[in-house]
């Protein structure tokens, strides 16, 4: 996801957007989902405020795979992140993209994030990634969620438990597959890389219990991660047959079960007299 996004026509007028914004056609296999649905919800809140332009916190969004598409939107982004590097590279792409006036980067991570950012001040809060590697999942949904305005939307991404199983079944690693399926982080030993993964009941929960309604849960990655890459650049037309195939399985629960991923999309609560 290194390809510079097209600047917006104006600085103070957003662009229609679309799934071209997230740059070359394999990443965008793995983020068309995601993208599209917040995009959509991004522009209910811009119609649902009457503000042009909303301002939007990204945790753990590292180098910007959707902060700086989100920017080009016309929306303020901040991106808190643990990592200087990856700091380092959102605002060059920043920078490329022509929104580094519109993108801030915060080194540090979501169980401190009021240490940094201001608490109740964000229209939308993206937290993708972030909950798989954080001690408690459940704090780290409830200080994403004290971080919105009211109405505001919470977009959730976490690993999913089903698909881990899958792949490493596919794989062929069965003992694997049996390990991380019984295990309570969904763990398939200790070589695996992600310390935690969910299933979809798992995240919705933990989003109902920080006083968010949840508005729709898809399933990402359901067969990306599964067909063989040659296929995809060789055989024409399947990249785009595919991203239909993704967009069309995501919002069918019997597909939730077998995604890598899984995003919660969700719309916090109205203060008394909002």
């Amino acid at each position: 996801m290194s390809d510079p996004m097209r600047p917006p026509a104006s600085h103070h007028q957003p662009r229609t957007a679309s799934r071209s914004d997230l740059p070359r056609p394999r990443a965008a296999l793995r983020t068309a989902v995601v993208w599209d649905v917040l995009k959509d919800a991004l522009d209910r809140r811009v119609k649902a405020t009457g503000r042009e332009s909303l301002d939007v916190l990204d945790t753990g969004g590292g180098s910007g795979n959707f902060a700086v598409p989100v920017a080009g939107l016309g929306h303020r982004v901040t991106v808190v992140d643990p990592s200087p590097n990856a700091l380092f590279a959102l605002e060059r792409r920043a920078a490329e993209a022509g929104v580094a006036e519109r993108v801030r980067g915060v080194q540090g991570d979501v169980l401190g994030l009021f240490d940094v950012v201001e608490r109740g001040g964000f229209d939308a809060v993206l937290c993708h990634g972030v909950l798989e590697y954080v001690d408690d999942p459940a704090e780290g949904v409830r200080l994403a969620v004290d971080a919105l305005r009211p109405a505001g939307i919470l977009s959730l991404l976490g690993a999913g438990l089903g698909g881990a199983v899958l792949a490493r079944a596919l794989a062929g690693h069965f003992k694997e597959a049996q390990t991380a399926l019984a295990d309570p982080a969904g763990r398939w030993g200790a070589g695996d890389p992600v310390p935690r993964r969910f299933t979809a009941d798992q995240l919705t929960e933990l989003v109902e219990a920080a006083g968010v309604s949840v508005g729709a849960v898809h399933g990402v990655r359901v067969f990306a991660d599964l067909v063989p890459g040659v296929l995809v650049d060789t055989e024409p037309g399947a990249m785009e047959a595919l991203l239909k195939l993704e967009a069309a399985a995501a919002e069918l629960p019997a597909f939730h079960s077998v995604a890598t991923q899984l995003h919660v999309l969700g719309e916090a609560r109205e203060t008394d007299g909002a």
